[in-house]
């Protein structure tokens, strides 16, 4: 079984469950500056689908490619746990938050893996050529926010920091995510079972905040499926209200 099609989608208006902090209404943050180009890779995937571990391989690639140029996101849905094996890092949040990316692209069903482009387009997830044509086309583009981030504090079960974003926010919000380096798993039922899998730059963790002015601080929970040692970086991007990435800004969380 290559892709998991779950049926047709109403387009429609709907409304985001993620959690939102403050609002903005400072008119002076808006600007015409333009910054370096960012490009946001958002993988679909899970450890219960044979076709995803070539777009998870694909996807570490270009993360140590572009160390600095590209931001890869794995996130794993949880549609497929039915099969036999339930995804360690699956939850239902990443299937709904693929389902509104596919009303805004009018694509009629999810699938995996399914790969999106700073918020804008989307590809399987698993097309080398086409993925590196979207890198090279994308990097041309520049950005129309900055994110400035310090003061990161890793000391609790907490990942707290300051931010600072530059350019455009009218009708912006900010996203910021804890994300786990690298995963080996042992996959023993489903499509996967007794392969091995690699996962990378998994989302473990997420939250929206609506910034009432352009600095602010934050705080996102570590989950305890992370492991005291274990590599992680905090991403902040900003988004619009149709979910186009216009700034990224990535730190290690030590």
């Amino acid at each position: 079984m290559s892709i998991l099609v779950l049926g047709s989608l109403v387009f429609a208006a709907f409304t985001k469950t993620n959690s939102v902090e403050n609002t903005i209404s400072d008119n002076s943050l808006i600007t015409n500056e333009t910054f370096e180009p960012v490009v946001v890779l958002e993988l679909f995937t899970s450890q219960g689908c044979s076709s995803c571990p070539p777009a998870d391989v694909l996807l570490d690639k270009v993360k140590r490619q572009y160390a600095d140029e590209v931001y890869a996101l794995s996130y794993h849905v949880d549609y497929w746990n039915y099969i036999g094996w339930e995804d360690p890092f699956s939850k239902p949040e990443y299937a709904k938050k693929q389902r509104d990316y596919n009303i805004q692209f009018r694509n009629r069903s999810n699938y995996t893996p399914q790969l999106v482009i700073n918020g804008k387009e989307h590809i399987v997830g698993s097309n080398t050529n086409l993925l590196y044509n979207k890198i090279k086309a994308y990097k041309e583009q520049k950005a129309e926010n900055k994110i400035g981030l310090s003061k990161i504090d890793n000391s609790g079960r907490g990942v707290s920091f300051e931010y600072e974003i530059y350019g455009n926010l009218r009708d912006k919000e900010l996203r910021a995510l804890l994300v786990l380096d690298q995963r080996q798993t042992l996959v023993r039922r489903g499509e996967n079972r007794n392969r091995t899998l690699t996962n990378s730059n998994i989302v473990v963790a997420e939250k929206l905040i609506k910034p009432s002015e352009s600095k602010g601080k934050g705080v996102l929970p570590i989950p305890k499926i992370v492991e005291p040692n274990e590599k992680k970086y905090l991403i902040l991007l900003v988004q619009d209200v149709n979910y186009k990435i216009s700034g990224a800004v990535k730190s290690t969380v030590l």
